[in-house]
């Protein structure tokens, strides 16, 4: 089960807000399916190993059912064939939080005319989900995480995905 809430926010977090970086990994994604989800991930860390993710979600909003399993490259490669279309790549910052959450912020396409960016935390429980507040960490975070669109119809990767690679099909 996966239990997250998703901000669109401009850019990287600044420098004034004090958090720690923990890595960085460059992405690329695609979709089998968009209902239910199934996508294949290329994870790149900057520095490091890169692995290849095959993932089932159901749903939307706070809470959705989520399965990933490692594939080999080789899979990868073949079910990225079989798609078919530009996978979409994305830079992931991971950031600590004072409170022992993570923050994920991602940079979509970036140098294309639908880049945008977004953040993520993911939660234990839906009421520490629903209870976790910005500002008690800082105004300046608070700030930065104005823009909630957690339970926003059309805010999904697999919903960005129709819109800019299967829009001309």
């Amino acid at each position: 089960m996966e239990i997250e809430r998703k901000w669109m926010v401009t850019g990287w977090p600044s420098e004034q807000l004090g958090l720690q970086m923990l890595y960085e990994q460059s992405m690329r994604q695609g979709y089998v399916s968009v209902r239910p989800t199934v996508r294949i991930r290329e994870e790149a860390m900057t520095g490091g190993s890169t692995e290849y993710v095959l993932c089932f979600k159901s749903g939307a909003g706070l809470v959705r059912k989520e399965i990933e399993m490692d594939i080999t490259k080789e899979k990868f490669l073949e079910l990225e064939d079989l798609i078919g279309l530009p996978l979409i790549p994305k830079v992931r910052r991971t950031y600590a939080l004072p409170d022992g959450l993570k923050l994920e912020v991602n940079h979509v396409d970036e140098g294309l005319p639908t880049e945008f960016w977004y953040a993520e935390i993911e939660y234990s429980t839906v009421s520490q989900a629903k209870e976790w507040d910005a500002s008690k960490i800082s105004p300046l975070l608070a700030e930065y995480l104005d823009d909630d669109v957690t339970e926003q119809p059309g805010q999904t990767m697999g919903a960005y995905w129709i819109t800019t690679r299967l829009k001309d099909i």
